[in-house]
């Protein structure tokens, strides 16, 4: 992977994760075009995914130390039911990574055809969410489960997890700004373990990948500074509620998407 190329994949990466317009699946096709083919592993994809996170803990850092603050007071609080809701929801994307995790990686071997399918499944989603009645409800415990759901779906390249989860919470009816803010927190864990399980089975290696360590860093790097962007970016779009140009991209490249590996 050259340089200019490993720069690219990190601002797309970084972009996309917070827009609702599917990391995983502009990953792919941004290799499908640039003719990078996927024989190192997974190492640089956890290392723009790491990029993201450090994105998110700079965005939220106040929030999070608040949360952590309260939690370490050891009694039922307001900090201490948010964290609870945050585990909820990450229950079954966890069951998904525990026990389907192979089938879920054979689906990054479909190609753009099922990419683009989940593109236009997005476009649908945020249609849906554009046109329900604005809520106000917090973010309940069933909520959170359901917005997990959702989260678990969103494993399929080319589902966006931000505008799955984001959708959904629209449609159950909560708060707009709570919403955005708890899709953002509830990722952490999830991206952190998948790291960590990893770095376990080995397919973390800088050496083995046969990428350089400048291209790593500058992917790292630019998937950093973007994910900045986008993270405050969408913020302010889910508080205007305007996601509907997201779904128009959507569809528009998941259509090219689908045409592209037919013809």
């Amino acid at each position: 992977m050259e340089t200019w190329e490993a720069l690219i994949l990190g601002i797309v990466q970084g972009l996309t994760e917070f827009l609702p317009v599917s990391s995983s699946g502009h990953l792919l096709l941004s290799k499908e075009i640039l003719g990078i083919e996927n024989n190192g592993g997974t190492t640089f994809e956890v290392l723009v995914h790491a990029a993201t996170v450090l994105s998110t803990l700079t965005v939220f850092r106040n929030d999070i130390v608040k949360l952590f603050a309260g939690l370490f007071e050891f009694k039922y609080n307001s900090e201490t039911e948010y964290i609870l809701k945050i585990v909820v929801s990450m229950l079954p994307v966890m069951i998904v990574g525990l026990f389907f995790k192979e089938e879920v990686e054979a689906l990054f071997g479909e190609g753009p055809v099922l990419v683009g399918s989940m593109l236009v499944l997005t476009a649908v989603l945020l249609l849906f969410s554009h046109f329900a009645p604005k809520g106000k409800k917090p973010i309940s415990y069933g909520n959170a489960f359901v917005i997990g759901l959702a989260q678990a779906c969103a494993v399929l390249p080319g589902l966006s997890r931000s505008g799955s989860t984001i959708s959904t919470g629209l449609l159950l009816g909560n708060n707009k700004n709570d919403i955005a803010r708890f899709s953002f927190l509830m990722v952490l864990v999830p991206i952190l373990g998948e790291a960590f399980l990893d770095l376990l089975d080995g397919n973390f290696s800088p050496a083995a990948s046969g990428i350089a360590t400048f291209p790593l860093i500058i992917g790292f790097i630019g998937a950093y500074i973007s994910g900045l962007f986008a993270c405050k970016l969408m913020i302010k779009l889910v508080s205007q509620v305007k996601l509907y140009w997201f779904a128009i991209y959507c569809a528009v490249i998941g259509i090219a998407a689908i045409v592209y590996s037919i013809v």
